[in-house]
């Protein structure tokens, strides 16, 4: 499951020097497209507490991937979901955080997750469902879009 936060409904026209032209729907579909054989359930919310909910409410995952956007850098309750989920988090961010502004370079939630991405554009979302294939020794080979 991919768990998108605060503004990132907004990619594609948003800051697009940092976060590219192309929003998360649109990439989104390509995913689904180079990875036929995995189910990719999307939650995306501006509201703390609906992607704490998302997050805890998950059953029977092999991941959840985790673009808090902002809230990565203040909010304790999406620690707090995090260490409560079911199925391990890998931490994602389309910028490179340590590039960037200081406050931008704490995470309250990394020490929760299982890993962390950032920095590769759209396509750290596809690293990271790369990352738990290998984890679960899955061998699906992506298609081209």
């Amino acid at each position: 499951m991919i768990v998108n936060g605060v503004n990132l409904s907004r990619l594609g026209t948003r800051e697009v020097n940092i976060y590219g032209n192309v929003s998360f729907e649109e990439h989104l579909a390509e995913m689904r497209e180079r990875y036929p054989k995995v189910e990719l359930e999307y939650v995306k919310s501006d509201k703390e507490g609906e992607l704490a909910e998302a997050i805890t409410s998950a059953r029977n995952l092999h991941g959840i991937i985790l673009n808090a956007g902002a809230y990565t850098h203040t909010s304790v309750v999406l620690a707090d979901a995090v260490r409560a989920a079911k199925s391990p988090v890998v931490e994602v961010h389309i910028s490179n955080l340590f590039g960037r502004e200081q406050y931008r370079r704490n995470s309250v939630l990394s020490a929760a997750c299982a890993g962390f991405i950032s920095g590769f554009g759209l396509q750290s979302y596809d690293l990271a469902v790369e990352a738990f294939l290998m984890k679960y020794d899955v061998i699906i080979k992506p298609q081209q879009v």
